[in-house]
């Protein structure tokens, strides 16, 4: 019984942070918005694919020495940043079809390169990484069997990576498309500049 309502409380807080405003949501939003359903699924399962590292080294014992090394956290941190900021330039600068009304109007991407941005836009977010170690430590101890804290894993990739999956498909029904079709420039542009300035305040910050 403790176990389940440890799992319960534990699903809530993974969803609760996948849901907030973030470089994941942000880049899932902008693939759906601008391109396609498809798109927007496989960007998704990009992000659920890095929350699997996270997991991975957190249920090992990395998490500890990522930790405890200033010097590697500042280097994931940077990468990260800059990462962000290439994404949200790539947007702002992406040249539209300002006659076309109906999406997608960004330039194509195929379901690789979508997968790929949402797995590196994760995997280098320290936010993630930060998530992992502090959060994920609350309720994973080291003495508890490996088996139990790969279940704890394997609830955090599923939860995070159904959230994402919903948020593309909710983005992409027709209704949602032709609202969003009529402002998409502005959107895109928007989505573009909110990446750059999360890479920015990622690579100033102090934790």
């Amino acid at each position: 019984m403790a176990l389940l309502l440890s799992l319960g409380a534990f699903g809530i807080v993974a969803l609760l942070a996948a849901m907030s405003p973030g470089p994941d949501f942000l880049v899932v939003s902008k693939n759906s918005v601008g391109h396609s359903r498809k798109i927007g699924v496989m960007t998704a399962l990009g992000v659920a694919a890095g929350n699997c590292v996270h997991v991975t080294y957190t249920v090992i014992g990395i998490g500890l020495i990522i930790a405890s090394s200033v010097l590697l956290f500042s280097a994931i941190k940077l990468a990260g940043a800059v990462y962000l900021v290439y994404l949200g330039v790539h947007l702002m600068t992406e040249k539209q079809d300002l006659a076309e009304t109906a999406l997608p109007a960004s330039a194509p991407l195929s379901a690789w390169a979508a997968f790929r941005q949402g797995f590196f836009t994760n995997v280098l977010n320290p936010k993630a990484t930060l998530f992992f170690i502090s959060v994920f430590s609350q309720f994973v101890s080291p003495s508890l069997p490996f088996s139990v804290r790969t279940l704890f894993g394997v609830e955090a990739v599923t939860v995070i990576g159904l959230w994402f999956v919903v948020l593309a498909v909710v983005l992409t029904f027709p209704l949602m498309r032709a609202l969003i079709g009529k402002v998409q420039q502005r959107v895109l542009k928007f989505m573009g500049a909110a990446l750059l300035l999360l890479g920015v305040k990622v690579a100033l910050s102090s934790n």
